[in-house]
């Protein structure tokens, strides 16, 4: 189906007979047509969030209104409208959403009388979970992680320890809904599935960032940690290992369907010495026995002030990695994927800061020696990233959809 349908012709109608500008700009937003939401029509909605006289009740519940609809276009576009003004509206939006006591409830959607219904409405079921899920987060930390400040004195790289632990896993619940989106790329066939795929790909990086910052304030403060507390982390740690190999998946999906490499992060693991080290600290405060290190960690286990110094060599130098200050991101819509061209790594490493940490032993291993030992990556100096408003590219894998929105 192509085109508005009559009854979005009259559905638009109706809402100019009312006067309604919000309904319209929503039912237009919305319709049957299978592209992504027209530009026009999400900023002007957009500028809705940031006049103080509408409503952002209404402005909600008139989306909310459209998932009720049978069709899975008119509900799917619905979704990308809502996550589209929660990344670019006003924060009072998001904050009303929050607010709420349901949101989207959309678990048994099934629209079985439309071509590719099937299987649009299963990825429906799972988008609709990582907006509450998106929603929940703000609900419980008050902010978006997606926008919160970035850098070594960012809001993750200086939280406290004991709010680090409850936070961190709230971005985890947050990122394991966007990843199960699990979309590959022959299920990217139409220009609204491709426009919740594109702002899903946005989320992830930035979630990600905020993600990462938290794992290295953790493991910074790991060995001054209390016993509870370094049981926990070292869960958490677990966890954010698997979760960067679901990202990496995710991630190329991203690539073959066209978004260039050179705005897809180059995710590196840590070794696992690094997770042997962490496992024997918990180890000794458990007063278990502690296993035969690598030649590394032996020397620093007779130095503590030198194992602060490993792990957190270890981390600056392999869990960071470089957001642009403006990410661009390429178009997708109906064709079929080719891939990303031109690619480039960049990937960018921070220093931690270890003035907090006692002086080292008079004749500690030379950092150096140590750097060889870990590989000799260089460090660079600590940048600071902004995040602008992403810009499209002007030359695109696929043509662009005349109107279409991504």
């Amino acid at each position: 189906m192509s085109g508005q349908s009559i009854t979005d012709r009259i559905a638009a109608a109706q809402h100019s007979m009312t006067g309604s500008a919000i309904s319209k700009a929503v039912c237009k937003a919305t319709t049957h047509e299978v592209s992504g939401p027209k530009k026009k029509h999400l900023d002007y909605l957009i500028h809705c969030t940031n006049e103080l006289n509408v409503s952002v009740p209404h402005l909600a519940d008139t989306l909310f209104e459209r998932t009720a609809n049978n069709s899975w276009v008119v509900v799917f576009k619905a979704l990308v409208t809502t996550h589209h003004l929660m990344m670019y509206g006003n924060e009072r939006l998001i904050q009303y959403l929050a607010s709420r006591n349901t949101l989207f409830n959309l678990n048994n959607f099934l629209d079985k009388g439309a071509l590719q219904g099937y299987d649009m409405s299963t990825f429906i079921r799972r988008y609709s979970r990582y907006l509450n899920e998106k929603a929940m987060s703000y609900r419980l930390v008050a902010v978006d992680f997606t926008k919160m400040k970035r850098g070594v004195d960012g809001v993750m790289r200086t939280m406290p320890v004991e709010k680090l632990i409850k936070t961190l896993p709230i971005i985890q619940n947050q990122l394991d809904a966007l990843l199960d989106f699990q979309a590959n790329s022959n299920d990217l066939t139409n220009g609204v599935i491709n426009s919740a795929f594109l702002l899903l790909f946005k989320d992830s990086i930035r979630l990600f960032g905020a993600y990462n910052e938290g794992v290295i304030n953790m493991l910074e403060k790991y060995f001054d940690m209390k016993k509870s507390q370094c049981k926990d982390a070292l869960e958490m740690y677990k966890t954010f290992l698997n979760r960067m190999t679901k990202l990496s998946e995710f991630l190329k999906v991203a690539e073959q369907v066209g978004i260039d490499q050179g705005d897809i992060p180059d995710l590196t693991q840590a070794p696992s010495s690094l997770l042997e080290a962490l496992e024997q600290h918990l180890a000794s405060l458990e007063g278990r026995k502690i296993k035969e290190l690598s030649t590394l960690f032996i020397q620093a286990f007779m130095n503590p002030d030198l194992v602060c110094l490993a792990v957190m060599l270890w981390v600056s130098l392999t869990l960071c990695w470089s957001l642009r200050p403006e990410l661009q991101w390429t178009q997708l819509v109906e064709k079929k994927p080719t891939g990303g061209t031109h690619w480039q790594s960049k990937t960018m490493y921070t220093t931690p800061n270890w003035n907090h940490h006692a002086p080292m032993a008079p004749q500690p291993m030379p950092i150096p020696q140590m750097m060889g030992q870990m590989g000799g990556v260089p460090m660079m100096a600590p940048q600071h990233m902004m995040y602008n408003q992403p810009v499209l590219r002007h030359t695109n894998p696929f043509a662009p959809m005349p109107g279409a929105q991504v």
